[in-house]
C-alpha cells in the first residue's frame, strides 16, 4: 500500500503530465471542473481543479469540509501510483473496477480525450 505522501507525489506528477498536453487539445476539451480523488484504502480525499492552465494543485481536506467535486475519482493508493507511472491503463482500470469515476457523460468524454 502506498502512503499518503506517495499519493501526493503521484498527483503532483499527474499535474506535470497534464502540462504536457498541447494547448490546442486543452482549449478544445478542458472545461473548468473541481476534482476529488478519494484514496479508498487510506481514507483520504484530495481536492483540486482542472482548468485551461493545468491540473491541481491538489490538497487533502477532512471529509467534513463540505466540498463537493464535479468529477470524483475513487482509486486505491497503489493503483494511483501505477496509473501515474504508466504501469496501469486508465481504460482497463475503469472497466476492471479498479478506478471509479463519477462525472457527467460530457465530462467523461472530455477527460477520455485528455488522458
Amino acid at each position: 500500500m502506498a502512503t499518503v505522501d506517495e499519493c501526493r507525489v503521484a498527483l503532483r506528477k499527474l499535474g506535470e503530465q497534464f502540462d504536457e498536453v498541447d494547448q490546442e487539445s486543452r482549449a478544445k476539451h478542458v472545461v473548468e471542473r473541481s476534482i476529488s480523488c478519494h484514496i479508498k484504502d487510506l481514507g483520504v480525499t484530495f481536492y483540486g481543479r482542472l482548468h485551461h492552465g493545468g491540473l491541481g494543485p491538489f490538497e487533502d481536506l477532512s471529509p467534513d469540509d463540505g466540498r463537493e467535486a464535479e468529477v470524483k475519482l475513487t482509486i486505491g493508493s497503489d493503483d494511483l501510483v501505477s496509473l501515474v507511472n504508466g504501469e496501469l491503463d486508465m481504460g482497463r482500470a475503469v472497466f476492471g473496477g479498479r478506478v471509479k469515476v463519477d462525472a457527467s457523460f460530457g465530462d467523461l468524454l472530455r477527460l477520455r480525450k485528455l488522458l
